[in-house]
């Protein structure tokens, strides 16, 4: 499957300070995904990540709920059959794949519902926090479908096994609260517009940090998930980076000159 156009409804803004927001402007439908959206937001997140302006982006949904997954209304033409059900896992293996392996953090703003591939987009984010209205399912066993391998490991790795396993199984909700006690969230706050400022204070921290030394910590982070030797050499060669850069200087006058440090990112 080819996307010819980008999907509009995927939503980019960048500020001065290198945070994107990408936002899932599908209100009306609960954001769920159709693929020419799935396509687009895999392709947002590769080229945004790739930016190095770029120092945090930010995946929100417009409206009250953050993302109900896929669009369950193309099913019949999109995946009415094996072939073309593992066309379309495709382009959600890659949408996860791509915020995934971003090199620059990630923060899933949720309200609302966050369901099945709302729920894989957000945990293949670094960083989660949610209103406390939000609720979250893995709805697939009551669908009779199976979610792709890759999609899964994010969500094991934001919620552990037995979790994971539980909500695949069940296809049980979790309030937002039950989601922090299980170590999905990083927090929860009141509403929409605390989440909305919360977020971007937390960004705003991520944004004012040396860029090198970010991308740095996050690499290595993942490769002590992964333990593979790739990633760790991956993130040596990023960390031994930062030692001759222009940033590891600037951070060093700027605490002998007791001042705020202006970080280039290089």
């Amino acid at each position: 499957m080819i996307q010819v156009e980008p999907d509009p409804r995927i939503r980019v803004a960048r500020s001065d300070d290198g945070i994107v927001g990408v936002t899932i402007d599908r209100a009306d439908k609960k954001n769920a995904l159709s693929l020419s959206m799935w396509q687009t937001l895999a392709a947002v997140f590769s080229r945004e990540a790739a930016d190095p302006a770029t120092r945090v982006i930010v995946l929100s949904g417009a409206g009250a709920d953050f993302c109900a997954g896929a669009d369950i209304g193309e099913f019949g033409d999109l995946r009415g059959a094996a072939e073309t059900a593992r066309a379309y896992e495709a382009a959600n293996s890659a949408a996860f794949r791509a915020i995934r392996e971003a090199g620059v953090p990630t923060i899933a703003a949720i309200a609302g519902i966050c369901f099945g591939g709302g729920f894989g987009i957000a945990a293949a984010c670094d960083l989660r926090l949610a209103t406390r209205d939000a609720r979250f399912s893995v709805p697939a066993a009551r669908l009779g479908l199976a979610y792709p391998q890759d999609a899964m490991q994010d969500i094991v790795r934001a919620c552990g096994a037995q979790t994971a396993m539980y909500l695949a199984f069940t296809a049980a909700r979790l309030t937002a609260d039950e989601a922090s006690e299980g170590g999905i969230l990083l927090e929860t706050v009141a509403d929409r517009p605390a989440l909305d400022a919360r977020v971007a204070e937390i960004a705003g921290a991520i944004a004012a940090n040396a860029p090198l030394s970010v991308r740095a910590s996050k690499a290595s982070i993942a490769a002590v998930e992964s333990r593979d030797p790739a990633d760790a050499e991956r993130a040596r060669g990023l960390g031994d980076a930062t030692f001759d850069s222009g940033d590891y200087a600037e951070g060093r006058a700027a605490f002998a000159g007791r001042r705020a440090p202006r970080f280039r990112g290089a």
